[in-house]
């Protein structure tokens, strides 16, 4: 487990943690992880480090218990880098700061699921990317990889939807109402969808079961994925705002490629049946 070699304010959790989370490399690093860059080349490439701090800032956070090595190259030994359960555990964290910095430092302390300048371009940066294997709880029943392995898949985002009210205050939020009518639009598509061979998967941040009670009450045949942990937010660092006690997906679209290369992004989406048409035309 974690443990501070110093030790301010004892009984302050948040004093214990920032004792072994010293500086921005630290969480840097960890995003890195979560995304997918798991060896020292691509880490080094990636956060634009020198390769001696690099090294320190991987055996200290090895030794507080936040990753472990993993050989995939003998003579000479290579490894790759990986999140210990502990180290899995800051993916909210990180995906708050994210959040915060959107609103805060990027934009202007308002809540909305539009975008800012920096989410736009995290998500258009996507393309050519590639998306790693993350299974999530899907509503088709167990987990399921967000990207079909043998076919092009259309991956959309969206905040959240309901099947009785929803929260105080959510037609307010800009770019927040109109999930319904996604899922509704993209459902009726879905037979022309399967003709093309192409695979579809909707995701928010709600619980499986919530889903489910949609899914079932819409009719929705395609897998809705709850990525409840931020599993998928982290990784591709998709754009969040914060409502109902909960970080929500902003609205976008992804067109994947059989090989989880990202071919093409949209977003921010303020028009949603040109989206569902736009996606039809792209993949």
């Amino acid at each position: 487990m974690p443990h501070a070699s110093w030790i301010p304010e004892a009984h302050c959790a948040v004093a214990q943690a920032l004792a072994v989370l010293r500086d921005s490399w630290d969480l840097l690093i960890i995003r890195e992880l979560a995304r997918g860059h798991l060896r020292f080349d691509q880490l080094a490439g990636e956060l634009n480090i020198s390769r001696k701090v690099l090294t320190e800032r991987l055996r200290r956070l090895e030794e507080h218990g936040l990753l472990h090595r993993r050989a995939y190259q003998q003579a000479p030994v290579r490894y790759e880098y990986r999140l210990s359960p502990a180290g899995s555990a800051l993916v909210p964290v990180l995906v708050g700061l994210q959040d915060w910095g959107d609103r805060w430092v990027l934009g202007d302390g308002e809540a909305t699921g539009l975008a800012t300048p920096d989410a736009e371009a995290r998500l258009h940066d996507l393309v050519g990317q590639t998306v790693p294997e993350i299974e999530l709880p899907a509503t088709t029943g167990g987990l399921l990889d967000v990207v079909d392995p043998g076919r092009s898949t259309i991956l959309f985002g969206y905040p959240m939807t309901v099947t009785t009210a929803a929260p105080e205050g959510w037609s307010r939020i800009p770019g927040a109402a109109g999930c319904t009518l996604e899922n509704r639009l993209f459902r009726d598509r879905y037979p022309e969808i399967k003709e093309r061979n192409l695979a579809l998967r909707g995701v928010s941040t709600q619980r499986p079961d919530e889903q489910r009670a949609f899914a079932y009450a819409e009719g929705v045949e395609f897998p809705l994925l709850s990525d409840i942990e931020l599993l998928l937010t982290a990784a591709l660092r998709l754009p969040t705002f914060r409502a109902a006690e909960m970080p929500r997906l902003r609205r976008f679209i992804l067109i994947v490629g059989a090989d989880r290369t990202v071919r093409s992004a949209l977003f921010p989406i303020t028009d949603i049946p040109a989206a569902i048409d736009w996606a039809l035309a792209q993949a």
